[in-house]
């Protein structure tokens, strides 16, 4: 009895060891977790549009200051003809073009041949005028002896008078078929199967509908050409409907071509689409502009209109402002010898010798800015 108690006062003492051991190696696992090293902490960088300059005196400043300007409204469109100044060139006859003397774009003379048309029209005409030619010349010599019998009393005078009235009516139709032969280009008095048809203004060939051996119907759509005057052109350009009461009938516009930045003209609103396109809530406003020969149909263009409210924009030295990668930016003090660079939207230079520029956002006015912002660039970028 004595001996079983021992040995459960044994295993009773081997328990309370293991838990001890355990327990400690719990404690030891716990320690190496404290003991792993710190998680790494993220540090910023600095601003990046913040620069340290070792003089910053020598960089002059100016102060931004304020200058009234009317509003403006910029636009864009294209280039199109006037379509009061277009003239469609039908075929004179129905038949097959057989020579094409013209192209598309080409600059044509009144009276220039631009196609010829092989077409049986012509031996209809011909064949009319002919009769008329024959029953005319008939008609006339009945007239001559009904004359003659009416002298000698051998005819009333109602024989006379309608000898007279069939010569009258065959003279009529006798004009009447040169007349068609006319109208096609023919001459009467040297019959041919051709036709030619000749520019009935002067200007350029815009559009073109026919090629060699093609068939065409007299008088009939689509036209073989078009000739414009392009002259007087006009540019049709999409104004938002928010937009639409800065623009008026009779209102000037400048007009800027994509292809000629630094070539300004200027232009007259002469209509304002009444129907706004539900896709895009826009209406085609036209402009009226004289055409030096650079504006090309097609073409596209910016148009600029100035309203008749007066607002004050910013303005700084033309030189203050910084073009780089298609923005504008500035240069600004900052206290401890910096500067910063400010990102702005440029206006358009001043017309006049001051060589000063607007600013439309990003600066206020009383703001001082770097007169030079070229030249701290290039200190800074070494």
């Amino acid at each position: 009895m004595k001996r079983k108690g021992t040995q459960i006062f044994g295993l009773l003492v081997a328990s309370a060891w293991a838990l001890v051991v355990t327990g400690c190696g719990g404690v030891h696992a716990q320690d190496g977790s404290a003991g792993a090293p710190p998680a790494a902490k993220v540090v910023p960088f600095g601003d990046a549009a913040l620069f340290s300059v070792e003089r910053p005196d020598q960089f002059p400043l100016a102060a931004a200051t304020e200058h009234p300007t009317t509003s403006e409204l910029i636009v864009t469109g294209t280039v199109t003809p006037d379509v009061a100044r277009q003239v469609p060139v039908p075929s004179l006859a129905t038949g097959r073009i057989v020579e094409i003397d013209a192209r598309l774009g080409d600059q044509v003379n009144k009276g220039a041949l631009l196609f010829k048309v092989r077409s049986t029209d012509i031996a209809g005409a011909f064949s009319n005028y002919r009769q008329a030619l024959k029953n005319e010349e008939l008609s006339k010599i009945q007239l001559d002896r009904a004359n003659t019998l009416f002298a000698h009393g051998a005819i009333p005078k109602s024989g006379q008078e309608i000898a007279q009235n069939a010569e009258d009516d065959n003279v009529v139709v006798l004009e009447t078929a040169k007349e068609q032969l006319g109208l096609l280009g023919v001459d009467a008095a040297h019959p041919t199967g051709i036709v030619n048809v000749y520019a009935p203004v002067s200007g350029t060939i815009t559009d073109q509908e026919i090629t060699s051996q093609s068939g065409v119907q007299a008088y009939s759509a689509p036209n073989p050409f078009t000739i414009s005057d392009l002259s007087s052109v006009w540019v049709v350009c999409d104004v938002y409907e928010n937009d639409l009461a800065g623009v008026r009938l009779g209102d000037t516009a400048q007009i800027t071509l994509n292809a000629y930045p630094d070539r300004t003209f200027t232009g007259r609103v002469s209509n304002i689409g009444t129907i706004l396109d539900p896709s895009i809530r826009t209406a085609k406003v036209r402009i009226e502009v004289q055409n030096p020969g650079m504006m090309r149909l097609g073409m596209f263009v910016r148009a600029t209109f100035r309203g008749q409210t007066k607002e004050m924009h910013t303005i700084v030295p033309a030189s203050a402002v910084l073009h780089m990668h298609d923005r504008d930016y500035v240069f600004v003090p900052a206290p401890g010898a910096k500067f910063r660079r400010v990102e702005v939207v440029s206006g358009d230079l001043l017309d006049n010798d001051t060589n000063m520029q607007e600013i439309r956002s990003g600066l206020e006015p009383g703001e001082r800015v770097v007169t030079n912002a070229l030249v701290l660039d290039h200190v800074l970028g070494q």
